[in-house]
């Protein structure tokens, strides 16, 4: 499989540049997860990192190369959007109007 030599921003690999595996498409996955082990034998420490592009070019503003950069809130999980759902349902507005000063209701 083909790798790409990719720079991480901010968390414990700042400044690192790593090989990281390119998919299908030859771009490499969305989110970078790094497992720590703790010593004290409990569960992993999972760093998370998100790909963002590293610059685009000037006349079609394509990405030109990605990092990595460092997200301490973790990876955020969203539910699958296929094409033929339908979107969620909106809050419905408030069907009451607000009291109107000066006016009683009862």
């Amino acid at each position: 499989m083909r790798s790409e030599e990719t720079l991480f921003v901010g968390g414990p690999l700042d400044g690192r540049v790593l090989p990281v595996l390119t998919g299908a498409t030859g771009q490499p996955p969305k989110w970078y997860e790094v497992p720590v082990p703790d010593a004290g034998g409990g569960p992993p420490t999972v760093y998370a990192y998100q790909r963002v592009p590293a610059g685009v070019s000037k006349r079609l503003g394509v990405p030109r190369g990605w990092r990595y950069e460092y997200v301490p809130e973790g990876r955020v999980r969203e539910p699958l959007r296929w094409p033929w759902s339908k979107p969620a349902p909106k809050p419905k507005p408030n069907p009451k109007p607000e009291a109107q000063p000066g006016r009683s209701d009862e």
